[in-house]
């Protein structure tokens, strides 16, 4: 038995297929040095043509912020004599001094600042909460009032602006900061979605191990699903004080006083002030209104983009 068992074995390494007979049955898997030459410089070509596109229209962009800050920097005769001169001649920073001094810049900063911190601290608490409820806990028309509650985020805000106004009204809130404060804190639709989609990222054996511990829902959220989120949170701390920062319309309607003016308010003012007369001073206050909040943008860009990878809203 054993000699036949060597013999077969013995046939089989004899009839095993050599390295040229691969070579003659599969001739078609050899790879042609031309053809993966050429397909490589297709690429190369596509990817360069995208990277020129791509910085195209980033110049594009970037420009009219360019020409704003060096606009910034000109003489008031420059800009009469020759308003289309691209460099200053000279620099001065007069404009800057003026611009801050005409305007309480100092207190529509604090107010600016103030609203921001409070509006996300507040979106950050309740986004967090209704994204993993709708997320991890299952009830009767939950799906469906997720859909209708994203749905509101694809109404105009000018459409609500009459019936808020009138709400703000009854509470008491018009010329108030509060009707800045209090809605942004608690109706952010597209906040917990955000959120909602960070929660179901996360695995759910971790809840599985605190469930198994004895913790309850608010241990659960506390200790083990808010600590896995602050990426998102992160990211979405920066989304929220860029918009609240950049809000124009409702300060504009709710707001009287001057000294609760928030900086584009304020801007928009300083324009009707000075607009007409010298619009080196418009720049100046213009920069010194847009540049806090680029640089925070330039500083969590990073950030945002991870983020909206991790939470499936960039793309796989």
């Amino acid at each position: 038995m054993s000699d036949q068992r060597m013999t077969r074995l013995t046939d089989g390494v004899r009839d095993a297929p050599t390295d040229s007979t691969i070579a003659i049955v599969a001739p078609d898997l050899e790879v042609r040095p031309g053809s993966a030459r050429a397909g490589r410089g297709r690429r190369r070509l596509s990817s360069t043509l995208l990277h020129v596109a791509l910085i195209v229209a980033g110049a594009a962009m970037v420009f009219p912020f360019v020409w704003m800050l060096i606009t910034s920097f000109k003489t008031l005769p420059q800009l009469l004599q020759d308003p289309l001169s691209f460099w200053p001649a000279p620099w001065t920073l007069d404009n800057y001094v003026e611009a801050w001094n005409a305007a309480p810049f100092a207190q529509a900063y604090f107010n600016s600042i103030y609203i921001a911190v409070l509006a996300v601290v507040g979106t950050l608490l309740t986004a967090s909460m209704a994204g993993y409820a709708f997320a991890r806990i299952k009830f009767r028309g939950s799906r469906v009032i997720f859909i209708v509650f994203l749905a509101t985020q694809m109404i105009p805000k000018q459409v609500t602006l009459i019936p808020f106004y009138l709400l703000m009204a009854q509470f008491g809130w018009v010329d108030s900061h509060l009707s800045l404060i209090v809605p942004a804190m608690l109706v952010n639709p597209f906040a917990v979605f955000l959120m909602r989609q960070f929660v179901m990222s996360l695995p759910k054996e971790l809840e599985e191990a605190a469930i198994v511990d004895g913790a309850g829902r608010w241990r659960i959220f506390w200790s083990v699903i808010l600590p896995n989120l602050k990426p998102g949170l992160g990211a979405l701390s920066i989304i929220v004080a860029l918009d609240v920062w950049n809000s124009f319309l409702f300060p504009l309607v709710l707001l009287n006083t001057p000294d609760l003016f928030t900086v584009p308010l304020l801007l928009s003012s300083f324009r009707g002030q000075f607009g007409a007369i010298n619009y080196g001073l418009v720049m100046a206050a213009s920069a010194v209104a847009t540049i806090p909040m680029l640089i925070a943008f330039i500083i969590g860009q990073r950030r945002i983009l991870n983020s909206m990878a991790a939470s499936g809203l960039g793309g796989r």
